[in-house]
């Protein structure tokens, strides 16, 4: 089969993202020929005048649509992509110059009909961003489920860096409706259909993620409350591990409580644990200031992570709340 490309990127209120984005584009290594679709996401502060200074040097389709949330809308223009193998993208990522000939390489030597790549820290990243990418791909945070080759288990895809075929998005209608959690939630569909997923390390792309401490936090709250639906969905799927975030909260407390009481070896744990972290963090970013700030940031995901996956399966659990009535937020309307 003759793979035809076509980049997906849904964009909400972000325009000098977009641009950055198609400066990385304009420096694409590649011989073949690809489309970029750009979907605004019901935008205020739309991208339309970003796109055509650059429609005479790439090939670019733009679309506007109403608000219905980045799932909806990769499905959108995937469904107008004139393309059979579909990349999606964030429009918060710079792609490196050898990211197409990758792609192309690995999909030749072993085809899927679905693959995800790592992200990074450019070095034009703030040293926020830096930390937060630091605490968001490090092995001892998050065990390498975003993008580690030496992460367990099947990988899930996450839409920032995601390839998908014509055939494995027409066979499982692509996203669902939760935001958060429509990538793991399109993956474990697509394993139940047949399809097969796997990482590619050179993949990667530079992705910027949030810009201040209180977006992170929202972020990951998100990302924690959602696990617990996605475990209702597929519980399959389920694992001890997505407990950890909130085990590592009450450790934190009864950490301290315990160290009143003279019983500090739970506190020594604990402050071992930060300082591995710090050594990891100095020795990658080869910054003492990034590397303090990747404590608060492991801190504050840790905390808010875990925090939401508590209290949304107490809801389902516990009180049998139905997730789409008790959270709605976490759920878009499609039109």
């Amino acid at each position: 089969m003759q793979l035809q490309f076509s980049f997906i990127i849904p964009v909400y209120n972000r325009p000098d993202e977009i641009e950055e984005l198609l400066q990385s584009f304009k420096a694409l290594e590649t011989t073949v020929d690809y489309e970029i679709v750009i979907v605004e996401d019901g935008s205020s502060i739309t991208c339309k005048t970003v796109i055509e200074a650059f429609s005479s040097i790439l090939n670019i389709s733009y679309y506007n649509k109403p608000n219905s949330g980045p799932g909806d809308s990769r499905n959108y223009g995937m469904r107008i992509a004139k393309g059979n193998y579909f990349i999606i993208l964030d429009s918060d990522c710079i792609l490196p110059k050898h990211y197409l000939t990758e792609v192309i390489k690995s999909l030749e030597a072993d085809y899927v009909d679905c693959f995800g790549g790592p992200d990074a820290a450019h070095k034009s990243f703030t040293n926020l961003q830096k930390a937060i990418n630091f605490s968001m791909t490090s092995f001892i945070t998050t065990g390498g489920i975003r993008g580690n080759k030496n992460s367990v288990g099947k990988f899930q895809p996450r839409s920032f860096n995601m390839g998908i075929s014509k055939k494995a998005f027409e066979a499982t209608n692509g996203f669902g409706r939760i935001h958060p959690g429509e990538d793991p939630d399109l993956s474990i569909r697509l394993w139940n259909a047949g399809f097969k997923t796997k990482l590619i390390p050179e993949v990667h792309v530079y992705h910027k993620r949030r810009i201040s401490w209180s977006k992170f936090y929202t972020q990951v709250n998100k990302f924690g409350m959602v696990r617990p639906i996605l475990n209702t969905w597929h519980p399959e799927t389920k694992k001890l591990t997505y407990w950890f975030p909130t085990f590592f909260c009450i450790g934190v407390v009864a950490a301290i409580l315990l160290a009143v009481f003279n019983v500090f070896l739970p506190l020594l744990l604990l402050l071992g644990y930060y300082l591995l972290a710090l050594v990891l963090a100095l020795v990658q970013t080869k910054s003492i200031i990034i590397a303090l700030q990747a404590l608060i940031a492991i801190s504050i995901q840790f905390y808010g992570y875990g925090t939401g996956f508590f209290k949304v399966t107490t809801a389902i659990k516990l009180f049998n709340k139905n997730p789409e009535e008790a959270f709605p937020k976490l759920f878009f309307k499609t039109k």
